[in-house]
């Protein structure tokens, strides 16, 4: 979209001594409610800062594109500023965190407005500002009409390239996405195009973003190809179409920094030949292999990002269950089945809404084994490994009516989603069919056998050895259960901070529940170890860069950190999973510690909860609070202060070491 027909000189301001975040927003909307732009600033306000939390929206050389859709806005708009001194980096987050913003676009976005106009808008805006040349000559400009007319010039060294390439016989196509499918997914695109113009190369970019594949890849282009990389953070869709072309595989931030070597890469080194239906992990003529961590690593990261969607909307449902029968004071009892037949509608409807977040719930893990599996295998694992993750979740107790039985939670998750993508991508690559039989492959043979190694592993390996241990465990909180109340709290924390809300979590819930209905023993370290480890760990995704000075944690998991602290003051334990699966060597024993400390902390200084309310509206009924406050800060900062270090202690060496190498 030509930006120059949604601003005006009166929205452009040039050289101001504003020095801070807050005092550019408030002049900026302040010009949009002169202009008609907005009709309620206070609203509008509320929306950009909402999108503020989501993640940064500064970005690199000195820019930055805050951004609101509300009601609240008549038309699409946007604001300019470019600031005389440029804010320190701390005062505005950025993806470059040593980034010092200077030159603002605030864009006001109608709530009707279609959501691929939106991300256009904001595409094309984030597009244009990588080149430095122009955001040179934006933040120099004197005068409205300048910068109208430079945002409004076409891009002839582009139109002229683009000319020229077709004379060229070097051609290259690339997909770019990332986790959020937004801005660096068009930024990497960007930074593509013109490295590969700079050397010469004919290059098109499929971004597989938010809305979907835009500029795809059409048969055409792929019988000329002659190379394609994959910058992409999540399981690129379609890699099947590419079989046989050289490819490089790299995170999607890459091109930013060497987009150039990486078009000599794909041309003269490419990491290797795409092979049939192989998702992540190519195999080269050559035998040049991605090695099975990183395709186990990506997978993960690829299950989480479809998994968070229904942890968001389930967590979303059952937290308004909870707050909305809080007003009725049936928070402790919205679940029961008798609410379903109250005679205020308003409570059957708060008890549904809870019963089907608690069912959206119980999809989080087949929706993470299946993306996962399709991440190392492509679309024939979509389906044995959604059957994998229904096993760890425990569906095959539900239907079967087996009320003992003990699901393998995400420790069985990890394990069947892995199976189930290296087994079916093995027999992909294996074996082969008369082509008067080839359907028979991806229709019978692959889901028949994957299926049934998965109820077979399932069965003798999975629900054995790790319904074993979650088993175990709940045996541990009955043997311990009248030692002392040091003793108690912290095998009853534990064991409440293993499994975020899975069984070994709800036995130990069971017991200490039974506890506190006998006045035997209070319910404060359980209702500590539910919010301690959520919030923590989201924390620990906003402090990050202001504790050691740069980002610990992928974007995605830093978008899933905001809806983990959310959650964790809802008492949704959940919320915290992403970080489990994605590292359960590091978060497990941190979130096991964290709400031991903190539940200790408490209970000695005197805290007392006898009820069953983790969440805040349960923190009144809470005897001695500042002592509870203090235990949950404890935890807190234990969890959060302890992910950053060690996971930036890991990044740290891991950057030497390939420095050392090179």
């Amino acid at each position: 979209m030509d930006m120059t027909l949604i601003t005006d000189p009166s929205l452009i301001f040039l050289h101001q001594d504003w020095q801070s975040k807050e005092e550019v927003l408030d002049h900026l909307i302040n010009a949009f409610a002169s202009e008609g732009v907005v009709n309620d600033k206070a609203v509008y306000k509320q929306a950009v800062l909402d999108r503020e939390k989501i993640s940064e929206t500064g970005f690199e050389n000195g820019f930055a594109i805050p951004h609101g859709k509300s009601v609240a806005v008549t038309k699409p708009a946007v604001a300019i500023v470019t600031l005389k001194k440029p804010l320190a980096s701390a005062a505005w987050a950025s993806t470059d965190p040593t980034n010092q913003v200077e030159l603002i676009f605030l864009l006001a976005i109608p709530e009707s407005q279609k959501g691929d106009a939106y991300l256009k808008i904001l595409s094309d805006l984030a597009v244009r500002l990588m080149d430095e040349k122009l955001v040179d000559q934006l933040k120099h400009a004197n005068t409205a009409d300048q910068v109208i007319q430079l945002l409004g010039k076409k891009n002839q060294e582009a139109t002229t390239t683009i000319k020229e390439t077709k004379k060229r016989p070097k051609q290259i196509l690339a997909i770019t996405a990332c986790a959020t499918g937004i801005a660096h997914t068009y930024m990497a695109a960007e930074a593509l195009q013109k490295a590969a113009a700079a050397k010469g190369v004919q290059i098109h970019v499929e971004k597989q973003g938010a809305n979907g594949i835009e500029d795809g890849i059409t048969p055409e282009m792929l019988k000329d190809a002659d190379g394609v990389i994959f910058a992409t953070d999540i399981a690129a869709k379609g890699k099947e179409r590419f079989k046989g072309i050289p490819f490089v595989q790299t995170k999607v931030a890459e091109p930013l920094k060497h987009g150039e070597a990486m078009i000599d890469q794909v041309l003269n080194h490419p990491d290797g030949v795409v092979q049939g239906e192989a998702a992540a992990s190519e195999v080269a003529t050559t035998g040049k292999k991605q090695s099975w961590q990183s395709t186990l690593m990506q997978s993960v990261m690829t299950g989480i990002s479809y998994m968070i969607p229904i942890l968001v909307a389930a967590g979303v449902m059952i937290g308004l269950s909870q707050i909305g029968a809080s007003f009725f004071g049936l928070n402790k009892v919205i679940g029961d089945p008798k609410m379903a037949t109250n005679a205020n509608q308003m409570i059957v409807l708060l008890y549904y809404m809870g019963q089907c977040g608690n069912m959206a719930m119980k999809f989080m893990y087949p929706i993470f084994t299946a993306f996962m599996a399709y991440s190392i295998a492509d679309r024939p694992a979509i389906a044995p490994g959604f059957v994998g993750g229904a096993f760890a979740a425990g569906f095959q107790f539900i239907l079967l009516g087996n009320a003992k039985g003990i699901p393998s939670g995400f420790f069985g998750a990890l394990f069947l989603g892995a199976l189930v993508g290296f087994l079916v991508k093995y027999m992909n690559e294996h074996i082969h069919l008369n082509k008067n039989f080839s359907a028979m492959k991806p229709m019978l043979i692959l889901p028949g056998v994957s299926i049934l190694v998965v109820f077979l592993a399932n069965f003798f390996i999975v629900d054995p050895v790790f319904g074993g241990l979650n088993a175990w465990l709940q045996q541990m909180v009955l043997t311990y259960k009248d030692s002392s109340e040091v003793l108690l709290s912290s095998i009853i924390a534990c064991l409440t901070a293993f499994d975020l809300g899975g069984p070994v979590n709800k036995a130990a819930g069971a017991v200490a529940i039974g506890m506190a209905a006998d006045k035997v023993f209070p319910l404060t370290p359980r209702v500590l170890s539910i919010v301690i480890p959520p919030i923590g760990i989201g924390l620990a995704t906003l402090i990050d860069k202001y504790v050691v000075g740069r980002h610990v944690f992928d974007e995605d998991l830093r978008v899933s950190g905001k809806t983990s602290l959310l959650l964790g003051f809802l008492a949704i334990g959940e919320g915290a999973i992403p970080f489990a699966l994605a590292n359960p060597l590091i978060t497990i024993p941190i979130n096991m510690l964290g709400a031991t400390l903190g539940s200790v902390t408490a209970v000695l200084l005197g805290a007392v909860q006898w009820y069953p309310l983790p969440a805040v509206w349960g923190w009144p009924l809470v005897q001695n609070f500042p002592a509870y406050a203090v235990g949950i800060l404890v935890g807190v900062l234990f969890i959060a202060l302890t992910n950053i270090f060690i996971r930036f202690h890991i990044i740290r060496k891991k950057e030497k070491t390939t420095t050392a190498v090179k």
